[in-house]
């Protein structure tokens, strides 16, 4: 299998957010404080009954056609992959963006936005090859650090990032009051 990797205009946002992002929740991290955080904080993988799927673009406001009408996007890139011509995923870096609080207002911060591989696709690397090129995309534009957003539940996705380099920077457990099981985890790649 060929894959092929390209950086797109922010214009491809439809196409990219038709890659379902959707992944089966069977366990999550339990995360304990240990001596109320000031000894640190235990990570306990659970299993989740039932299970369940999780589909970020489905929140009301979500998903990558939104986001231009949240934010200024004209500092975003998109990393594409394509098998044969048709998508399989792609990764979305966010920079200079107005209004992100995620970004903190640092120009030498870029994000990893969003990173989506079509179900049929996934464990075969593709995921890799998509965060090294968002990577290089921070890198080129002049980026310190990559900033990186996931939750509990997504355990593939903590392993997935912590493989990738990253170091996990922040535990916010009072980040989705609408979401109290989900707890925000930060992971931060130094790039400059």
């Amino acid at each position: 299998m060929k894959i092929e990797i390209i950086e797109e205009p922010t214009d491809a946002l439809a196409d990219y957010g038709r890659i379902s992002i959707a992944f089966q929740v069977t366990t999550r991290y339990r995360i304990d404080q240990i001596d109320n955080g000031l000894g640190g904080f235990q990570f306990r993988e659970e299993e989740v009954k039932p299970a369940y799927v999780k589909d970020y673009d489905g929140h009301r406001g979500e998903g990558p056609t939104r986001w231009a009408k949240r934010w200024d996007i004209s500092h975003w890139g998109i990393i594409s992959a394509f098998v044969n011509g048709s998508r399989i995923g792609g990764a979305v870096v966010a920079h200079d963006t107005a209004g992100s609080d995620f970004l903190e207002g640092r120009k030498e911060i870029a994000a990893l936005w969003d990173i989506r591989v079509h179900p049929d696709f996934r464990g075969q690397g593709i995921g890799s090859e998509l965060f090294q090129r968002a990577v290089s995309c921070a890198r080129d534009k002049g980026c310190r650090l990559f900033k990186i957003e996931t939750q509990n539940i997504n355990v593939s996705a903590c392993k997935f990032y912590a493989r990738q380099g990253c170091e996990l920077g922040a535990i916010n457990r009072y980040a989705y009051p609408e979401l109290p099981e989900e707890i925000q985890l930060i992971w931060y790649k130094p790039i400059g």
